[in-house]
């Protein structure tokens, strides 16, 4: 018995691979955030029940799978959460509960642009923006309702486009009463 098909068409591999390459969208290939991107990659949690920020390795700005690997490495009591700001342009916020993990970013449209936030989109299964789309915050806008801020407070904050992003997670800081140890972090990760 002959196994193979004389009367079958030829096929090339080379032009499977050119078509699988027509198939990659080069909008897929955006660069990641360099060092100088990076206002700054903190992780915030609570140790005996006293809040701790330590800075992060600025490279977790560029991936969101392993921010939230390290984030459930540290030692909170609940959990910890990574704030991100990329180039006073947007920040993303990544709360990991044990197995639960809620993620915010201030500005979807980012999503075009940037590592972390295009990582984001992924995780909540939403389509990128178009160009032309309007700047809004996509996420979880009730992670702080049980510390205090309102969903419709911390839309007011992530809104607030004409102030860095860095600026905007100063004031969550503030209403969360840990902008102390969060100015320290911050300022460690510029060192």
């Amino acid at each position: 018995m002959d196994v193979f098909d004389d009367d079958a068409e030829p096929f090339d591999l080379k032009d499977d691979a050119d078509a699988a390459d027509d198939d990659y969208d080069d909008d897929d290939d955006i660069e990641d955030a360099s060092e100088d991107d990076v206002d700054l990659v903190v992780a915030l949690y609570r140790e005996d029940g006293k809040p701790t920020a330590v800075p992060m390795d600025f490279d977790l700005a560029n991936d969101l799978e392993e921010l939230i690997r390290q984030l459930t490495r540290l030692p909170g009591d609940s959990g910890a959460d990574g704030w991100v700001s990329i180039n006073g342009e947007f920040f993303v916020i990544c709360r990991v509960r044990g197995r639960t993990v809620e993620v915010l970013l201030s500005d979807v449209t980012a999503a075009n642009d940037w590592p972390i936030a295009r990582d984001v989109v992924d995780y909540l299964g939403v389509e990128l923006p178009d160009d032309d789309d309007e700047p809004t915050p996509l996420g979880d806008l009730e992670m702080y309702a049980a510390s205090g801020i309102r969903a419709f407070e911390l839309e007011a904050i992530a809104t607030d486009y004409d102030e860095d992003s860095d600026e905007l997670l100063h004031r969550i800081a503030e209403r969360l009463k840990v902008a102390d140890e969060f100015e320290r972090a911050a300022e460690a990760f510029d060192d």
